[in-house]
């Protein structure tokens, strides 16, 4: 998908599958693994993530003139956390919504 395409309405919904993969992610599947899954660094990423998710849909959706920063933020840390994920193993769904998040938070950002 290329950055002109991507609408506030497709980046609301990716910020939206993002936080709401994770979430199921870290409480299904990482707590149950133990090991690198639960390691600080990967936990605290991707709650960083989930949160900077959650800022970008709370910014967007009342059209705050400051969204643009949030999504700036928003993709870098999406980037290090699918970068986390992937690294760990066996968390394409996490990989997946990371680099899909961060692809239009940037086109969001510019």
């Amino acid at each position: 998908m290329a950055s002109s395409t991507i609408s506030k309405q497709d980046c609301l919904t990716n910020c939206q599958e993002c936080q709401t993969t994770l979430a199921t992610m870290l409480t299904g599947n990482c707590l149950q693994q133990g090991g690198a899954h639960v390691e600080q660094n990967h936990v605290k990423l991707m709650l960083d993530c989930m949160a900077a998710c959650a800022a970008c849909i709370d910014f967007m959706s009342r059209n705050s003139d400051f969204h643009k920063s949030y999504c700036q933020a928003c993709a870098e840390i999406c980037k290090a956390c699918g970068d986390s994920c992937e690294e760990v193993g066996g968390m394409d769904d996490c990989v997946k919504c990371c680099r899909k998040c961060e692809e239009s938070c940037t086109a969001m950002a510019s």
